[in-house]
């Protein structure tokens, strides 16, 4: 799929759920918010934000495995956001679960990014100068690290406008997928760009439909179905739980998503894949304090073995 779309892919995720939404959530606009419009802006700008400063990232000179690192990144700026803003303490257990499994994905993303290139193609590379190489590399870093934490902002304030109006998933999926989409004309010409490269890509027969359509908008249809599916999985955990532990499952489930593309491309699993795999392992047992868990739920019936 073209590297640059980013943004083509955002929009298209953006205007499906508002659509769905529309007709399943609002019922078509007679059903009224719970939660206040002017809530619901707030969220949506930092997510919007955070959207595009990860999709333009790539224009500065990152790298996908550098990018992957950044994201690899949400749990510590979460738990330092929570710590800052909502001046929220944690048990040592927590902050090293954080540190194993953060420590865990990096390794596997440097290992597996080794051979990775840019996907940024650099008009006239041989001309650029290395400081202006530099320069809009740093640029880069610093849309990621912003990306980085506004997005652990925004899962706080999430948790916060839930405990204040109660859960609402579908309404809170559907508000900021429906307000973000007038931001899109600013990127209008980037969209319609990819938009004619999706149109120039090879044609994919469809025989149960007796079509042919370009393969590229198959892969954008499969992409938003997907994220569908997930966003809105996400959406009802941020209910559920708290901005820390909802963070942690999309980490680890990115996690997984790198761990399958190295068995579906057929690329080696090394000795440090083995070693990161067993740091976000065992950290993640630390984090969900499973151990802690089984021997509550071991020792009553132990102790009835005892009195019989």
């Amino acid at each position: 799929i073209d590297p640059g779309s980013g943004n083509l892919i955002t929009f298209l995720q953006f205007l499906f759920i508002a659509i769905e939404g529309f007709l399943f959530t609002s019922k078509c606009g007679t059903v009224r918010p719970r939660i206040g419009l002017k809530d619901y802006t707030i969220l949506v700008v930092m997510f919007f934000v955070a959207s595009v400063c990860n999709n333009y990232a790539f224009d500065f000179n990152i790298p996908m495995p550098l990018h992957m690192i950044f994201r690899a990144g949400s749990l510590i700026a979460n738990m330092v956001m929570g710590i800052l803003i909502l001046k929220k303490r944690y048990d040592f257990s927590k902050y090293l679960s954080v540190g194993m499994i953060t420590l865990g994905i990096v390794i596997c993303t440097i290992v597996s990014g080794t051979k990775v290139e840019s996907t940024q193609v650099l008009k006239n590379a041989a001309d650029e100068d290395p400081m202006s190489v530099f320069f809009w590399w740093t640029l880069g870093i610093a849309l990621l690290t912003l990306a980085l934490f506004v997005s652990a902002r925004m899962g706080l304030y999430q948790e916060v406008l839930y405990k204040r109006y109660g859960k609402h998933p579908k309404e809170a999926l559907f508000y900021t997928h429906l307000l973000p989409l007038p931001f899109f004309a600013l990127l209008a010409g980037n969209i319609w760009e990819h938009v004619q490269l999706a149109n120039a890509s090879p044609l994919q027969a469809i025989p149960a439909l007796g079509v042919s359509l370009p393969i590229t908008w198959l892969y954008l249809l499969g992409n938003v179905l997907t994220q569908y599916v997930c966003i809105s999985s996400v959406y009802v955990l941020t209910t559920e739980c708290s901005s820390l532990t909802v963070t942690l499952v999309v980490t680890l489930r990115k996690f997984v998503s790198l761990l399958f593309s190295i068995v579906y491309f057929s690329n080696p699993f090394t000795v440090q894949h083995w070693i990161g795999t067993i740091l976000v392992f065992v950290g993640t047992i630390i984090f969900t304090e499973v151990v802690g868990k089984v021997r509550s739920a071991l020792a009553p019936a132990e102790e009835k073995k005892k009195v019989k």
